[in-house]
């Protein structure tokens, strides 16, 4: 915690006015923007797939988006859209 304190309070001036946001600004320099953009991006395509294969594409895409890896729980626990096919319904089979 001592470092983190450190790293965001590095060369501000605590007693001027905009102090909090020099503390923003450096917390925010040291997140790992680009790491958090592929995790994000993965779990948005994982969570289409798993969407799509349970007959809620969209449904998979916000959810991901918004709960990120925790929705392909959601989408597992949520009933499947999909029909099965029976060999009434397949045009092939004879009659």
């Amino acid at each position: 915690m001592d470092d983190l304190l450190a790293c965001a309070t590095h060369g501000v001036d605590l007693s001027s006015p905009g102090a909090a946001w020099q503390v923003f600004n450096n917390l925010m320099a040291a997140m790992p923007w680009t790491a958090l953009l592929w995790f994000t991006l993965f779990s948005l395509v994982l969570g289409a797939v798993v969407g799509w294969w349970r007959g809620r594409l969209w449904s998979g895409i916000w959810i991901s988006l918004v709960i990120g890896p925790i929705a392909l729980l959601v989408l597992f626990a949520l009933p499947s859209r999909r029909t099965s096919r029976t060999s009434a319904d397949d045009p092939a089979s004879p009659r």
